[in-house]
C-alpha cells in the first residue's frame, strides 16, 4: 500500500457482521482454524465469495498437484508481479521454510527472473508471468509445463494464478494495510 493512501475498507468486527457474514466467518474458522483475517477480512463483505474463495484456496494450498515449495514459489511470483506486499510477506517466509533458495526469493523480490531456477520452477515462472503480462501462454511454455505437470498441473497452476490474483486485486482495491513488519516491495521493473 502506498504510504499516502488510506485504506478504503477497514476490517469489520464480528459485531458488525450480517447473519450471512457471521455464517461465512464461522465456516472459515472451522475450515482454517483461525478467525477471518488478512484478505479474507475484505472478502467477508461478500459472504458467498468468501465461502467459495476459502474453499478453493484450501484446495490450492494443500491438496492440488502443484504443492509445497513449488506452490509457494508460484505464489511469490504472483505476489511479486502484483507488487502485493501482504501476500509477499506471508508467502516468502513460508517459501523459505519450505526450502526455496533464498537467492531465488531475493531475485524475485528485486523483480528479476531468478537465474538459479530448477526446471520445474522455470516452467512455473514462465507460464505464470506470460499469463499475467501477456495474457497468453506460448506453445513452448505450455509444452514445457505440460511435460513437468501434465494437464491437471497446468490447470492447477492457472487456478493458483487466478486465486492469488483475486486476493491481490482485492487487497489493492481496498488498499489493505501491510502486515506488521512487512518490508514493502520495490516497484516492479517494466521493460
Amino acid at each position: 500500500m502506498s504510504e499516502q493512501a488510506a485504506p478504503r475498507m477497514e476490517p469489520l468486527s464480528p459485531a458488525e457482521y450480517t447473519e450471512e457474514q457471521a455464517e461465512a466467518a464461522e465456516q472459515f474458522e472451522a475450515t482454517r482454524g483461525t478467525p477471518v483475517r488478512g484478505p479474507f477480512a475484505l472478502l467477508i463483505r461478500s459472504p458467498e465469495v468468501l465461502k467459495h474463495a476459502q474453499s478453493l484456496g484450501a484446495f490450492l494450498r494443500y491438496r492440488c498437484s502443484i504443492s509445497g515449495p513449488l506452490s509457494e514459489f508460484a505464489i511469490m511470483v504472483i505476489a511479486r508481479e502484483w507488487t502485493q506486499n501482504y501476500e509477499w510477506h506471508i508467502h516468502s517466509a513460508i517459501a523459505l521454510k519450505a526450502g526455496v533458495d533464498p537467492v531465488i526469493v531475493e531475485d524475485l523480490r528485486a523483480g528479476r527472473r531468478p537465474s538459479a531456477l530448477s526446471p520445474e520452477q522455470a516452467a512455473i515462472y514462465d507460464l505464470s508471468t506470460e499469463l499475467m503480462r501477456d495474457r497468453d501462454v506460448s506453445d513452448a511454455t505450455y509444452a514445457r509445463a505440460r511435460a513437468f505437470f501434465g494437464e491437471q498441473g497446468i490447470i492447477d497452476l492457472v487456478a493458483i494464478n487466478g486465486y492469488y490474483g483475486l486476493l491481490a486485486m482485492a487487497m489493492k482495491t481496498a488498499r489493505m494495510a501491510d502486515p506488521e513488519g512487512a518490508v514493502p516491495l520495490p516497484p516492479m521493473p517494466r521493460a
